[in-house]
């Protein structure tokens, strides 16, 4: 995989062909759509002002739509990238309103920029202090709390704070906005100048959110929407990226909330009402969440027939009905929006493209062929000799009454393949489970390299070496096999949290070679860049496998690899288990007696939660004990 700029065909929305704003495999005309985007947007911004005026719109509509739009720019990155609903972003809104007028009106801060700069860092502050207290939960119930904390913002508002706030009348009096820079300065006029301000500021935010949907950060963040399981299972701190980019969303609330107060001369108390963040979920939704540029094409469908309905005579008090059925066939039509269903059409096109030029010039990675690239591990601190690398004492976990496993102990050594068998319900997957660093064991502890992970969590497990691949296939069903592999790799290379929202990926050392080297151990190079969802059920198999792989784990953890697999499928991943032992330490859950006699080196035996036997496949086979228990009498021939 080339090193060179990646963010091409990578502007998809949610559900999208290409998966969602995630690198693709790069092409030779990759650096010169690099700016594509932006070009694009800034010849709309551009040319709106000659064209607004065709459709009866001027500058005071256009610069609503600009406002809503920057709005809507953090709030895409939290919903559309991250996959987080939330009813509240109206507090920051209102909050940047207010605290931009009051700063200006009292004279405590003359300067607009700066003015608007503080009520970013108080939004984002407020941000910080709700998100904490609201990720905690997910779903329904974390929009839920959004919503609350958005009607307590706004009760403050209309009462406590009224003195400040105004209450139901706002702050009026804000000064005329003037671009001071010390030796120069600008009077912004009503009218275009003030659209061309909007723009600029339009515009600036419109770079910085897309520069973090194309950083690492940002390509975690679709990690986290597609599967947030899997996501923590491959290293990353799913809880610390939420916070993170929902405070980035409170701070576009923020500024724009501020400008509203400027473009209008004064703070309107509905800024912290509940429709303000209805709508900006409608605009969203309606223009193409995940894409950046939607809000801004919802906000002006929106504002423009909000605008043109009202004083239709034959509408009259029909408008708000009228326009919620405009609403409804849109998103419906447009399931993913305007610009995600043409964003979808256009890498579908893409995507044929390069089926077709791959075909005609027979090109392409094929099965078996390999470049030799080395899947680099994570370093691990050398041991005495005889102390096991995984190690768990008499660990047991209880649900109630229902103990699921009774206290069982393993050690496994350097280098060893160890297979786990037993019957349905004899504690396999829990006690996998505990073992990850999933669930927390009842009594017993669990030692990696001689280090206690007992009940750190599955993140930091895979961060100190360990990883599992899944009995249900747990991937990221809307990205491609690389896209997958490279979610993997990221937590490898940069640990378990990092904010860099501006960067690129380019500045993840050697990210590109590990991901290709992954592909190839696992024999899907040819199938790199194929959505996940469209792959044999064999072939999702060994992505699962590839995604412990790529972690640079040094212990893998297989729950049942072979589990649903044709008989030729079996005998490919039978030999991949074969590869990726070497240099490794792997214990296998598998109901397949015959692979597992062939593969492991030693057999760890449960039955009813109980450790039942241990020893090499010929012990176990010959074994009465587990020939009663599980195999069913199997033949000691």
């Amino acid at each position: 995989m080339s090193q060179t700029d990646n963010s091409v065909a990578i502007d998809a929305s949610a559900g999208s062909s290409k998966g969602q704003n995630v690198p693709a495999a790069p092409s030779s005309g990759g650096l010169r759509r690099r700016y594509s985007v932006e070009f694009f947007t800034a010849v709309v911004l551009t040319l709106a002002p000659f064209l607004a005026p065709l459709i009866g719109a001027g500058p005071d509509l256009l610069g609503r739509v600009l406002i809503w739009g920057l709005f809507g720019l953090g709030f895409d990155l939290l919903f559309g990238y991250a996959g987080l609903l939330s009813f509240g972003q109206a507090a920051f809104y209102g909050t940047g309103s207010f605290v931009t007028a009051y700063l200006l009106t009292t004279g405590l801060i003359p300067n607009m920029l700066l003015a608007l700069v503080v009520a970013m860092l108080v939004a984002s502050v407020l941000g910080l202090l709700i998100g904490y207290l609201t990720l905690r939960r997910s779903g329904i119930y974390f929009a839920m709390s959004t919503l609350a904390f958005a009607e307590m913002i706004y009760f403050l508002e209309f009462g406590p704070l009224r003195d400040w706030t105004g209450g139901e009348n706002g702050i009026p009096g804000i000064p005329e906005p003037v671009l001071d820079f010390g030796f120069y300065s600008i009077l912004i006029q009503p009218g275009w100048p003030m659209y061309t301000f909007l723009a600029g500021m339009f515009f600036i935010g419109f770079i910085i959110a897309r520069r973090i949907s194309l950083s690492p950060f940002g390509v975690v963040l679709t990690a986290i929407r597609g599967n947030p399981t899997r996501a923590m299972a491959v290293g990353h701190k799913i809880q610390r990226y939420k916070l993170a980019v929902f405070v980035v969303a409170a701070a576009y609330g923020g500024v724009a909330g501020g400008l509203l107060g400027l473009f209008q001369g004064y703070m309107p108390p509905d800024a912290f009402n509940l429709h303000t963040s209805a709508e900006l979920v409608i605009q969203t939704v309606m223009g193409g969440s995940g894409t950046l540029f939607g809000p801004l094409l919802g906000a002006l469908i929106w504002l423009y027939l909000y605008e043109v309905l009202q004083f239709v005579d034959s509408v009259g008090a029909y408008w708000r009905l009228i326009l919620g059925v405009i609403f409804v066939i849109l998103v419906t039509v447009f399931r993913r929006g305007i610009c995600g269903e043409f964003i979808a059409w256009r890498n579908k096109r893409m995507t044929n493209r390069l089926t077709r030029a791959t075909a005609t010039g027979n090109g392409g990675a094929h099965p078996g062929h390999h470049h030799g690239r080395q899947l680099l591990m994570r370093a691990s601190k050398s041991l005495p000799a005889g102390t096991p690398v995984l190690q768990a004492n008499n660990i047991a976990k209880h649900y109630g009454g229902l103990k699921a496993v009774k206290g069982v102990s393993i050690s496994i050594a350097e280098g060893e393949l160890r297979g786990l068998i037993g019957p349905n319900g004899a504690g396999k997957s829990t006690f996998f489970k505990m073992l990850a660093g999933e669930i927390t064991p009842t009594s017993g502890e669990v030692f990696l390299r001689g280090d206690n992970i007992t009940g750190i969590g599955v993140t930091q497990v895979c961060q100190l070496g360990m990883s599992k691949s899944y009995q249900v296939n747990e991937l990221f069903d809307a990205l491609t096999v690389r896209q997958n592999i490279l979610m993997s790799v990221l937590g490898q290379q940069r640990g378990s949290f990092r904010f860099d929202a501006l960067s690129s990926l380019n500045g993840v050392s050697g990210y590109g070679a590990q991901v290709e080297a992954a592909l190839e151990l696992v024999e899907l190079s040819h199938k790199a860049d194929t959505l996940v969802h469209e792959l044999s059920y064999g072939e999702k198999r060994r992505v699962e496998i590839g995604l412990a792989l790529a972690t640079g784990a040094n212990v893998l953890l297989l729950d049942e690899p072979l589990a649903g697999m044709s008989p030729e499928e079996r005998v490919q991943t039978v030999a991949l288990l074969k590869s990726i032992r070497r240099g490794r330490t792997v214990l296998i859950v598998e109901h397949d007696m015959d692979a597992m006699f062939e593969l492991a080196d030693k057999i760890t035996v449960l039955y009813d939660g109980n450790f039942l036997a241990e020893g090499t496949p010929e012990e176990i086979r010959n074994s009465k004990a587990v020939q009663e228990a599980y195999l069913g009498g199997v033949d000691e021939s």
